[in-house]
């Protein structure tokens, strides 16, 4: 009878202890937003001392893309290449319709009688070119990736030339490269950074002559 009793007793405390865990709601621990990482698209990069955004395609050619919708790409070029372009007087452009090849020559920008050009990172139908940067060359200098914009190319074939862009684990060590690359050819200005942040200084090349720049940049910028 005592046996039968403790049977009885420890199944009423299974069962209560069974009732109330079921009772209970698991509680999965989040991230909250400041602890969760934070997505590369926002994000903007200073390497060696220029800026270069973590949401665009870069091209060995200092030249950038970025897909604004499916087969269409909006194309400029690099602050290290704004910064060697320095203050040009006039930029040329292809004309919206033309075919473009990727790492075909199609900016010109000119600066006391001479010329440099830069590449296109990408292939295909020239939609439109910004009139505006044609208007006031020095937004190439004030915001190459954003009102300094260069043109945006219909590309239908958009896996093919995407595999001749530089991985974004190789951006740190090329843009080290080119920027050592440019103080050996202008000893003067290594370290010629702004004192906010450590970022490239937009005038290290106003002082060179135009042969001098054109130099550099044929050296630098695959002109």
């Amino acid at each position: 009878m005592v046996v039968l009793l403790v049977v009885v007793t420890f199944a009423v405390f299974i069962g209560i202890d069974m009732l109330m865990n079921r009772k209970r709601v698991p509680v999965v621990p989040t991230l909250t937003e400041a602890q969760a990482e934070p997505a590369m698209a926002g994000e903007e990069m200073i390497l060696s001392g220029f800026r270069m955004p973590a949401n665009l395609r870069y091209h060995a050619g200092h030249t950038w893309l970025q897909r604004e919708r499916k087969s269409v790409q909006r194309v400029g070029v690099d602050e290290f290449a704004a910064v060697i372009a320095g203050p040009v007087e006039k930029i040329e452009m292809p004309k919206a319709g033309q075919w473009v090849r990727q790492g075909q020559k199609v900016f010109s920008f000119f600066r006391g009688g001479e010329k440099i050009e830069l590449v296109s990172p990408v292939e295909g139908e020239v939609l439109e070119v910004n009139a505006e940067i044609a208007a006031k060359p020095s937004m190439l200098r004030e915001d190459p990736y954003g009102k300094g914009w260069l043109m945006t190319v219909f590309s239908p074939d958009e896996e093919g030339p995407s595999r001749n862009l530089l991985p974004a684990n190789l951006l740190r060590s090329w843009m080290n490269d080119a920027s050592q690359a440019f103080y050996r050819l202008q000893p003067q200005l290594a370290g010629a950074t702004a004192a906010d942040g450590g970022k490239a200084w937009k005038d290290a090349t106003a002082h060179l002559s135009p042969e001098e720049w054109k130099r550099v940049a044929g050296e630098l910028l695959m002109s």
